[in-house]
């Protein structure tokens, strides 16, 4: 099950829009990262992130009512499903997040997007060189990336009882370790 080729070939099966493939790169680095810093198994929680949107690309106003039988289909285990099912909590899913792993991917699906706008604005256009301040800089204007719900993302540094500067710090470390497969390296050398 923890075969992330495979993983990637399900996720291909079923979607084909690149800029979602760089979404579930970065949810699936910082998912890694999180589970590093936890001392948990970096290999599942990644593959959680790099699934969870399994089924946006073929059923976008239906999101997460298909995954569940993608992901079944294909062997995953029900805390997989679960987990992945979670991070839609009040959006498109009554599935609450209760445990680390999906704490984690509620906070995060949404910064990682976020942060990824702040680096598409940057000069550099480059998340190698961003600091917590520039985030946080956009993070007030309503009218910057304005599909991202905000509130999902600080109800989720609530969950997991940390400050938005630290989770927004940690979450830029991650999508630094994968910056050129998610779109993010810029010009920076």
């Amino acid at each position: 099950m923890l075969d992330r080729d495979a993983a990637v070939r399900l996720w291909r099966e079923h979607n084909t829009d690149d800029s979602l493939f760089r979404h579930a790169l970065s949810v699936e680095a910082a998912m890694r990262h999180f589970a590093k810093l936890h001392g948990e198994d970096h290999d599942y929680w990644g593959l959680v992130g790099l699934l969870h949107d399994i089924d946006y690309g073929k059923y976008p106003e239906e999101h997460l009512g298909h995954a569940r039988e993608m992901l079944s289909v294909a062997g995953y285990p029900e805390a997989f499903i679960r987990a992945v099912e979670s991070h839609g909590w009040g959006l498109c899913s009554e599935v609450e997040p209760v445990l680390l792993m999906e704490k984690v991917l509620y906070a995060v699906d949404e910064l990682t997007g976020f942060i990824a706008a702040c680096a598409f604005v940057r000069p550099s256009r480059s998340v190698l060189d961003m600091e917590v301040k520039s985030v946080k800089k956009k993070w007030g204007s309503a009218a910057f990336a304005a599909g991202v719900d905000r509130s999902v993302i600080e109800k989720g540094a609530g969950m997991l009882g940390v400050y938005l500067e630290e989770l927004i710090q940690e979450t830029i470390l991650a999508l630094r370790t994968e910056a050129e497969a998610v779109g993010l390296k810029g010009s920076v050398a």
